[in-house]
């Protein structure tokens, strides 16, 4: 005998056209972040959350050689249905072309609506793959598997997913969550020296805008976090994702664009897009937008200049940029002043800049002369003594 799932409803209807109908939806994500020292628990933390689901892994060429091939087999031998996919690795395939080729290629496979998409890489692969399973069935669900310093800290958090476009960075996305994050620090000992370099940025800024502990950390353990030791890493990735995710919670949609989170980013997305992507790294251009952001501070009286001097020491110690000389391609100020403009059109006319105040403590502007800009594109580094 067939079994039936009885339903029943009975609306009373109105005939007042004059009052509107209101529509409404609610929707809570919630998602684990695990940071793992090594594949072998990584795997084990990853396989839970597939939960015996078929699996589409997405990554790289690059990440597909160092590391996802392997994950792929490993989680195949587990009794995983697999299908693996990988594009060119860079910020160049950060585009609708490379979005539309994997909407084909999952379009192909036996993928369905309640099965899971593995993004295994860094930020490009983490942003697109987000967004392609945003799209795909109207929003299928994704687990990130972080392999560069960046992504761990920052990218695979927050579920803000996008694809560039010429005229600016992340111009087409959505905010779609993961399932899960599954941190494995291990991965980051097959990196180059400028990507960890550019991931700490992030890690610093995550310090300066909510925690001192955090930044400590980093200035007396920075040696040893860019020889990839896995223990102080997995500390850092842990705190900076625990600040990422309890300042995201406070306003996951940025229905309020005053958010301390975007420190540095201001001028970093207009560095990006002007230098073409890729040839300045997220990081990089992240760690001179910190660096201006904190001069324009410092000149307006909020900023200590011990504290300012502080700050971009420590990027300056790590190698990262902190004038304009240092950047890795020459940009002209008047360009950069120029892109910020068509991201001031994009925001509704106004440019948000986050100016630290003391070390957690920031203060959001949207008055920031274009004056104050470029003096900031172009100053040296800060001289001086604290005595």
């Amino acid at each position: 005998m067939a079994e039936y799932v009885r339903v029943s409803e009975r609306l009373a209807l109105s005939c007042d056209l004059d009052v509107p109908i209101t529509g409404s939806a609610q929707r809570q994500d919630e998602y684990a972040v695990h940071v793992c020292q090594d594949e072998a628990k990584a795997l084990e933390r990853l396989t839970s959350e597939i939960g015996g689901r078929r699996v589409a892994l997405i990554t790289d060429d690059s990440v597909a050689v160092l590391h996802a091939r392997r994950l792929a087999a490993r989680l195949a031998d587990a009794g995983l249905d697999m299908s693996m996919t990988s594009f060119p690795a860079g910020e160049a395939s950060k585009n609708l072309r490379t979005a539309g080729d994997l909407l084909d290629w999952l379009a192909s496979t036996e993928l369905a609506r309640r099965d899971v998409i593995l993004a295994v890489g860094g930020g490009v692969v983490i942003d697109t793959v987000g967004w392609v399973a945003s799209a795909y069935m109207r929003g299928v669900p994704y687990i990130n598997v972080p392999t560069t310093l960046l992504a761990h800290v920052d990218a695979a958090l927050g579920g803000k997913v996008a694809v560039d476009h010429p005229s600016a960075k992340n111009l087409i996305g959505a905010f779609y969550q993961p399932a899960a994050v599954v941190s494995n620090v291990g991965y980051l000992s097959t990196l180059a020296d400028r990507d960890l370099r550019a991931g700490l940025a992030e890690a610093i800024k995550k310090g300066v805008i909510a925690s001192p502990q955090l930044f400590e950390l980093i200035e007396s353990r920075h040696s040893d976090i860019l020889a990839a030791e896995p223990e102080v890493t997995a500390q850092l990735v842990h705190g900076a994702s625990l600040i990422k995710c309890r300042l995201i919670a406070k306003d996951p949609y940025e229905d309020d664009l005053r958010r301390p989170l975007n420190f540095g980013h201001t001028i970093g997305h207009a560095v990006e897009t002007m230098a073409g992507y890729g040839h300045v790294l997220h990081g990089e251009a992240v760690a001179f937008g910190m660096a201006c952001a904190a001069r324009i501070a410092e000149r307006r009286g909020l900023l200590e200049p011990a504290l300012l001097r502080r700050v971009t020491g420590l990027l300056g110690e790590i190698g990262l940029p902190i004038t304009h000389d240092d950047l890795p391609a020459w940009l002209d100020p008047d360009g950069t002043l120029a892109a910020l403009g068509q991201i001031r059109k994009i925001r509704g006319g106004r440019l948000r800049f986050v100016l630290p105040v003391e070390m957690g403590e920031t203060v959001i502007a949207d008055d920031v002369t274009d004056d104050e800009i470029r003096a900031a594109l172009t100053a040296g580094p800060p001289g001086g003594s604290d005595d």
